[in-house]
């Protein structure tokens, strides 16, 4: 019984080694959120002090991060929704039909770095006029998201059980609704992993924002520069943007914590 405890012990403390350097710079951040510039920057830090949110306030009210953040929503849903209506049936096709050619190109173009598309998709939205728009950004955000969801799903797909379909023929189904009444469900798990990533990438890109945005298509990420100056960082404005915008991703992390684990692990195993 001591045994087991004393194992037990050395268990956790292996973890907390392991976490806290990670856990460390995220909780610095939601504390120093709280805080004044002044004590943001005294030395030693200060761990005793009365929490303040004008830091909070002074992003919504003066900097109007509702309406950054309501920019990021909406390019993130909709990329990741757009990159699903596209990507999942063609990663049926891939796995199905084994096109391992196009299947390879798929990887390829997710490998390659976003930074390589940037200037000809600049060029092109800035020759047509439609840089600061929403359907640059989402377009953009979707080179990477599409790929991203082929790449999963077609590993996914190919794991389930032909004879499923086959029974779904012989009970006179057509192949789009094999694909719409059972690939799609049985896919849940992928599908969940797929749409989170996306999600991820999206609502964290700079690059593309950086490039396409402006005013009215600013990001959550472009929008942090706001408290950068040439004279001075406005450290407490830059922690509480931090937060607002590591907190969704926090969250909708929680939330699918175990469809992620389950989609990789499915995706990842074959037989």
């Amino acid at each position: 019984m001591k045994r087991k405890l004393y194992q037990d012990i050395r268990f956790y403390i292996a973890v907390l080694i392991v976490i806290i350097p990670f856990l460390f710079p995220l909780v610095w951040i939601i504390v120093s959120s709280f805080k004044t510039q002044s004590q943001i920057i005294t030395m030693p830090p200060e761990w005793i002090f009365t929490p303040t949110l004008e830091n909070y306030k002074s992003v919504f009210v003066e900097n109007k991060f509702g309406k950054f953040l309501f920019n990021s929503s909406l390019i993130a849903v909709l990329s990741t929704l757009f990159s699903l209506i596209l990507g999942l049936p063609a990663a049926y096709t891939i796995a199905r039909f084994k096109q391992k050619s196009l299947g390879v190109f798929i990887l390829v173009a997710r490998l390659m770095p976003g930074i390589s598309f940037l200037i000809p998709w600049y060029i092109i939205f800035s020759k047509i006029g439609m840089t600061d728009t929403f359907t640059a950004l989402i377009a953009s955000h979707m080179l990477v998201g599409l790929p991203l969801v082929v790449w999963i799903m077609v590993n996914f797909i190919d794991d389930l059980p032909y004879e499923l379909e086959e029974s779904a023929k012989v009970d006179g189904c057509t192949r789009q609704g094999t694909f719409m009444r059972i690939i799609l469900p049985l896919s849940k798990p992928g599908i969940m992993t797929a749409s989170t990533l996306t999600f991820m990438f999206s609502w964290n890109n700079f690059m593309f924002s950086l490039a396409l945005s402006a005013d009215r298509t600013k990001t959550l990420p472009i929008a942090i520069y706001n408290f950068v100056s040439y004279a001075e960082i406005s450290w407490g404005r830059v922690m509480a943007a931090a937060v607002i915008i590591i907190a969704p991703a926090i969250i909708i992390t929680m939330l699918f914590q175990r469809y992620v684990i389950k989609g990789l692990t499915m995706g990842a195993v074959k037989g």
